[in-house]
């Protein structure tokens, strides 16, 4: 693909994740005006809206993926490795802010979504029984509430950067859930 090609392809799936996060009803040509795209360009590349609405959400995927890579999850310091996360997921947020959940009908997109909740979920055992998390919390609790907090700042805390926004995430979610080790860690 070329470059100015590539550029509009992206151009074309962040403004469609961003429409379609506030409107999931936004059509194609809506979302192409916005980005400065033809339709007829948009319809050469996909045949419909869900076609469209399937790349971003792969798209986010593929940002989410890249996010759990770059933290290393399974091998860095759990301090480290949450902070990295968590700044790298509110970037996706901020740039892809429509929800995966929404395609619970696609099975290829849901797998890909388990498993990343998967591997953030084996790191959150890993950072318990390191004793930066408190033990004995609901499964998947801490996960969620992780994911919950991640999402609020997008809207709450825009004026801040990712690693600002990770900052207070990171502290909050300690407070919340963490162990004395984890408290002595972050002062």
């Amino acid at each position: 693909m070329r470059a100015d090609a590539a550029r509009n392809l992206e151009l074309l799936l962040t403004t469609g994740a961003r429409m379609l996060a506030e409107d999931p009803a936004t059509s194609i040509a809506a979302i192409a005006a916005e980005a400065g795209v033809d339709r007829r360009t948009v319809y050469r590349r996909f045949t419909g809206r869900e076609e469209l609405l399937t790349a971003v959400y792969q798209a986010r995927l593929d940002a989410i993926e890249a996010a759990i890579e770059a933290a290393r999850l399974r091998e860095a310091p759990v301090p480290v490795a949450l902070h990295r996360y968590v700044e790298e997921i509110v970037g996706v947020n901020r740039k892809w802010p429509t929800e995966v959940s929404r395609m619970r009908s696609d099975p290829e997109i849901w797998a890909r979504r388990l498993r990343a909740i998967d591997e953030v979920d084996r790191f959150l055992q890993r950072a318990t029984d390191e004793g930066f998390l408190r033990p004995g919390l609901p499964a998947r609790w801490p996960g969620n509430v992780l994911g919950q907090l991640m999402h609020l700042s997008t809207r709450e805390l825009p004026e801040l950067s990712d690693a600002q926004a990770a900052d207070v995430i990171v502290d909050t979610f300690l407070r919340a859930f963490g162990a004395d080790r984890a408290a002595a860690a972050t002062s």
